[in-house]
């Protein structure tokens, strides 16, 4: 009986634990460097890059990049609502892409790297819609970031899953060279 209490007050414990966990979904060009992007912003438990948005169940790198999937390089993003909300998710999101660039982003260009934001509900469909507008309001140029119903995430393979902690100097490579922190700063500053 005592294990059995035990069993039952650590899965309550669980519960409680990761009952204010919620899950946002956004897609940026590379999921590697949305990944690092998301994983230093307090609040953030967790980012995982997968695709979404496609209509081929289960898909894998070469079928999002190479074939018509419909799919996009995305990240899932746990995160705690006491310490963190969607809206402040939604500008951290906004300052880490080129809103302007409907064949991409960045020099990965193709259908796989758009910038698309998902929406669980409309709730978070009107904070975006609201957000998307204040931006659009205050630059000279059309914002191109397509929004999305989102219906279900795949993760990628385990070589993708932190890739810019694991092949640091790589990743800096190609990050500098895609010349992201500039462009970043040109549209931002």
């Amino acid at each position: 009986m005592k294990k059995f209490l035990l069993f039952v007050t650590l899965i309550f414990t669980y519960s409680a634990l990761h009952a204010e966990e919620k899950k946002a979904y956004f897609a940026g060009g590379c999921f590697w460097c949305m990944e690092e992007s998301f994983d230093q912003v307090k609040g953030v438990i967790s980012t995982i890059s997968g695709y979404s948005g496609g209509h081929l169940e289960n898909p894998k790198y070469a079928d999002v990049i190479y074939t018509d999937s419909g799919h996009v390089e995305a990240v899932e993003i746990t995160y705690d609502p006491n310490i963190i909300n969607y809206k402040k998710l939604l500008d951290i999101y906004w300052e880490n892409i080129d809103p302007f660039d409907a064949n991409g982003q960045f020099c990965d260009k193709g259908k796989s790297y758009r910038s698309v934001i998902f929406f669980e509900d409309q709730v978070q469909k009107k904070m975006i819609d609201k957000s998307f507008n204040k931006l659009q309001n205050k630059f000279n140029k059309k914002i191109v970031t397509l929004v999305w119903k989102f219906e279900k995430f795949y993760k990628a393979e385990t070589y993708h899953q932190d890739y810019y902690e694991k092949n640091f100097i790589r990743y800096l490579m190609y990050k500098k060279g895609c010349q992201r922190e500039e462009t970043l700063k040109k549209i931002w500053n």
